[in-house]
């Protein structure tokens, strides 16, 4: 089935160059653009999850150092070693009371029984206290906060204590307030007046990456994956990094360290939840865009066509460059930029070359009587025509096998009715723009301008396979002999040389058997 190939003018080039022009150029503003908003929503999130991190991380070193302060207050009025059971009941009340910094506050004495406790529901009054932040205050005896861990009444909490020394310098136990992590506590107002809408999570977690702090009071208290190295908190006491979140998701965290006890504060977000509004803000480019687009298409269209058309025009009168008065409609079209003038300007002077060339070969004195192909004087018109056009071409040297046997058998006049029925194949083999030519007695000359080797070689043998299947009354079958020899318009030998290397082809083709084809060794 025959396929009929798209024919693309110069217009829809033009217009699908445009049209590329304008959708990449889209593509990549809605990319850039895309790229720098992401950059910024995440810088954005990164620097105001720091900033709420160390703002949370101060506030609680604050509170740290006025609970302290309240403790080491404490402490000093109860240096006295005589203190009456309710005096010391009455202090832990007062400081469980007047902040509520302390979930629960205890005095004991040097060896850790406790004397005094709020509230009094826990029913540790008079019972040794044996928690690791107890034992810890008994050891060190000085001002602490304790390592989160569970007390006596088996509460996870952070204890904080302060030593009681006597006027004498005598040891006589320690005050503490405990923090609870599970329950409701100090923390909560500190931390937890964060809205989490956005999905946005905080954080606090101790050294050993244990959660101290989370809206989700479940994981209070179990030991996660590292949301920030210890060799990170080292090199800075806040931050800023991307993360990968608990649930494997990618997340934005802001953290900041709490000196005094060493928790990491971590405010984090979301990768996702942050780039939310990406989409919409897209969405708005493009809507934006799309009308100057449109526009700019419209533009290219009506551009495209005005260049287009004095080609077109040209393109059209060139199909038509044998018709009466094609030079005059030529010259009528009106070519308006440098490069279809100069068109213009070589058809006409083509016409004109050619139209005076045509003249010539049809001229009588230029043709072979006996065959009606060129003769030597009409091959020299056609090959000043191809030099003077810079035409490159092929030449096939064509001779008539043991056309002496012929002769001299069946005498001349069947010599030369074989000779016009070679003529005639040679006429009807041939393409429209070759030119035929008798050289002279029985040898002929085929010039295919624009061939290249496979071309030159495929007409040849169609040639040759032609006339071999040809019979002829009395003579019988005939064949021919090629040589196949080019010219270029480049080549340093002239035309004259191209001639003599078909001849030399062809005397190759008699030795090698005749009935063959061969091309000149120096051919391309």
């Amino acid at each position: 089935m025959r396929l009929n190939r798209l024919k693309t003018d110069l217009r829809t080039l033009i217009t699908l160059l445009a049209v590329a022009s304008i959708v990449i150029t889209l593509a990549n503003s809605l990319y850039a653009s895309w790229r720098v908003q992401r950059e910024v929503l995440i810088d954005n999130t990164l620097e105001a999850n720091r900033v709420y991190a160390t703002k949370l991380a101060s506030t609680t070193e604050v509170f740290f150092d006025l609970a302290r302060s309240q403790l080491s207050y404490s402490a000093s009025i109860l240096s006295e070693e005589s203190g009456s059971e309710s005096r010391l009941q009455d202090e832990v009340d007062r400081l469980r009371g007047q902040t509520h910094s302390f979930n629960s506050v205890v005095i004991a004495d040097s060896r850790g029984w406790v004397r005094a406790i709020s509230p009094e529901s826990l029913m540790l009054k008079g019972m040794q206290l044996s928690s690791s932040a107890a034992k810890q205050a008994l050891a060190e005896r000085k001002s602490l906060i304790s390592q989160p861990g569970l007390s006596t009444a088996n509460n996870l909490l952070v204890f904080i204590s302060r030593p009681i020394w006597s006027k004498s310098g005598g040891y006589l136990g320690f005050v503490g307030g405990s923090i609870y992590l599970k329950k409701k506590s100090v923390l909560d107002v500190l931390l937890g007046e964060q809205f989490y809408r956005d999905g946005s999570s905080l954080y606090v977690i101790d050294s050993e990456n244990r959660l101290l702090y989370h809206q989700d009071r479940s994981l209070v208290g179990k030991t996660i994956d590292p949301l920030i190295t210890r060799q990170q908190r080292k090199e800075a006491s806040n931050g800023r990094l991307e993360v990968v979140m608990p649930d494997g998701k990618p997340g934005l965290a802001g953290y900041a360290v709490v000196p005094s006890t060493g928790w990491t504060i971590v405010s984090l977000k979301p990768t996702a939840a942050t780039l939310l509004p990406l989409n919409s803000l897209l969405l708005q480019v493009l809507k934006n865009s799309v009308p100057f687009a449109l526009l700019t298409v419209i533009l290219a269209l009506l551009l495209a066509r005005r260049i287009a058309f004095p080609l077109w025009q040209l393109a059209r009168k060139a199909s038509r460059m044998d018709t009466k008065n094609v030079s005059h409609e030529i010259n009528s079209i009106r070519s308006w930029y440098y490069e279809s003038s100069q068109i213009k300007r070589a058809m006409l002077a083509g016409i004109a070359l050619m139209q005076d060339k045509i003249g010539r070969l049809k001229s009588e004195t230029q043709t072979d009587p006996m065959t009606g192909l060129l003769n030597r004087r009409g091959l020299y018109a056609v090959l000043d025509y191809f030099l003077s056009a810079r035409q490159e071409f092929a030449v096939l040297a064509l001779d008539i096998d043991r056309f002496k046997r012929v002769n001299d058998t069946f005498g001349h006049a069947v010599g030369d009715k074989v000779i016009k029925t070679v003529a005639e194949q040679l006429a009807k083999t041939a393409r429209r723009s070759d030119i035929i030519c008798r050289n002279g007695g029985e040898e002929f000359l085929m010039i295919l301008p624009g061939a290249d080797r496979d071309i030159a070689l495929m007409i040849a043998e169609r040639v040759r396979e032609h006339i071999e299947q040809i019979r002829l009354e009395a003579v019988g079958h005939v064949t021919v002999s090629v040589g196949i020899s080019f010219w270029a318009p480049d080549d340093e030998a002239d035309m004259h040389q191209t001639f003599v290397q078909a001849d030399d082809a062809l005397y190759q083709a008699k030795n090698a058997g005749r009935n063959c084809v061969i091309v000149a060794q120096d051919a391309p």
